[in-house]
């Protein structure tokens, strides 16, 4: 896992995400405040529940964390996944004849690493099953999404497309919001269940591998930041329209009748199936601005009052009010603790 292009970014990530991703670290007595300012994320970001950061900050935690413990799994398994894992692991990956190939081999290799987790794959009917078995207690859901990250991703890369998942059923407890989670893999994700398994459609894994060792360098060379945003669950509504506003300026940005035509349904089929998803219009918009906000202050040179302006906000004072709504931090603070 190595560094990211400053070019390369899009969306943001929980501060609860950080914060979980610190918790090992922690426990072995590393100061998380000098992680975080490594990973260019200021620390006092942690008191604000609302508080989000960039994938580019979140992968460089990634590989800060990656780096100071020796871990690529952040220090979360008894038997640590030294630093070239999986480098190792994906180049080694080249040669598998194809997916179903390709996973057997990500699993056994992940069960020689791992001592915590024990995982093997089967197809049943059109299904194929990735089934994860706990050595010990169950893992926190961040554990497993991590590790799902990892398979995922590969696999995902490996086939050249998106591998869509039906349903992810797991043993732990559902964390206080696991909406990233569902962003990242898929909507239909069951807690507090019998046994830690992901379905999705035993076709892919006829599918035969499309990369290269020329490919593999481009992804190894961007990898975690990758897995966090290259493989995103693309089936839901929300994940449409917010790709569709991220390629429009804010002041363009259609209003629910225009946008209703554009997708041929209705105004209330829309709002009914954003509203299965767990939000509404409005929070969809706001959500999104957040984001290019928090973007445009870690990457850009451009003014409070520039900021304000691209997002479409009457003055820089309604900027700074909203920002400070959405995250629990001022836009001006944010700016500051990202200067470096």
């Amino acid at each position: 896992m190595k560094g990211l292009d400053n070019d390369y970014f899009k969306g943001t990530i929980s501060i609860s995400l950080v914060s979980e991703a610190l918790l090992a670290a922690q426990q072995r007595g590393f100061n998380a405040a000098e992680l975080l300012m490594q990973a260019g994320i200021a620390p006092e970001l942690l008191l604000s529940e609302k508080a989000r950061v960039s994938v580019i900050q979140y992968a460089q935690l990634w590989i800060v964390l990656a780096d100071a413990m020796n871990d690529e799994f952040f220090g979360m398994d008894s038997h640590p996944m030294r630093r070239g894992s999986y480098t190792f692991l994906s180049k080694s990956l080249l040669q598998a004849e194809n997916l179903g190939k390709a996973l057997q081999q990500i699993l056994q290799f992940l069960n020689l690493i791992l001592d915590d987790f024990s995982s093997s794959s089967f197809v049943q009917e059109n299904y194929a099953y990735i089934v994860i078995q706990d050595a010990q207690q169950p893992k926190r859901m961040f554990s497993y999404a991590t590790y799902l990250m990892l398979v995922h991703g590969l696999m995902c890369w490996l086939s050249g497309q998106r591998i869509v998942l039906n349903r992810i059923q797991l043993k732990c407890r559902p964390p206080a919001d696991d909406s990233d989670y569902r962003t990242r893999f898929c909507d239909d994700i069951q807690y507090a269940a019998n046994e830690n398994y992901i379905q999705f459609d035993a076709g892919y894994l006829n599918i035969p591998m499309k990369q290269d060792k020329k490919s593999w360098h481009q992804f190894i060379q961007h990898t975690p930041y990758n897995l966090l945003v290259r493989f995103k669950n693309p089936n839901a509504l929300s994940h449409q329209i917010r790709r569709l506003f991220m390629q429009t300026p804010p002041a363009e940005w259609p209003e629910l009748a225009a946008l209703s035509q554009q997708f041929t349904i209705s105004e209330a089929t829309l709002q009914r199936r954003l509203k299965q998803e767990g939000i509404h219009f409005q929070q969809l918009k706001n959500e999104i601005r957040r984001d290019l906000a928090i973007s445009l202050l870690e990457q850009s040179h451009k003014t409070l009052q520039d900021i304000s302006e691209h997002l479409n906000f009457q003055d820089a004072s309604a900027f700074h009010r909203a920002f400070k709504k959405w995250t629990g931090v001022s836009p001006g603070a944010y700016r500051q603790n990202n200067a470096g």
